[in-house]
């Protein structure tokens, strides 16, 4: 069984991996670090960039701790990226990140969170970001 984590490159997304990290450091499981976006660079600021993914992936190193990072260019959605690669690995768990948005935000984008949280085929843990 595998913990995957929802990677945004920002700082809130390392607070996310770090949580991983430790959840997956806890059971003894693998860890699979997930960026997920549309494509549309200027529609999606999730996208990492080759610089993010190298930051990434020593910052996870730096723990001492091995881990796959993917990412997938052309999603429908982040929030079908993560559970359809939950339902691929057969993840014990799913580690994503909570912000406050506004109900119009919510209406107009979506959430990426209610998606996982009502669908994943496993637990998920969701932390309260506090950006």
């Amino acid at each position: 069984m595998t913990v995957l984590a929802g990677f945004t490159p920002t700082e809130a997304g390392l607070l996310v991996v770090d949580a991983a990290r430790a959840e997956a450091q806890r059971r003894r499981s693998p860890l699979l670090i997930l960026n997920s976006a549309t494509g549309s660079a200027c529609a999606d600021r999730g996208l990492a960039t080759a610089a993010d993914l190298h930051r990434l992936r020593e910052h996870v190193a730096e723990a001492g701790i091995d881990a796959e990072v993917r990412q997938i260019t052309q999603a429908v959605t982040a929030s079908e990226s993560l559970i359809h690669t939950a339902e691929e690995i057969s993840a014990e768990i799913v580690v994503i990140g909570l912000r406050q948005r506004t109900r119009t935000g919510k209406f107009l984008m979506g959430s990426v969170a209610q998606d996982v949280l009502l669908h994943a085929p496993c637990d998920v843990l969701a932390l309260r970001l506090p950006f």
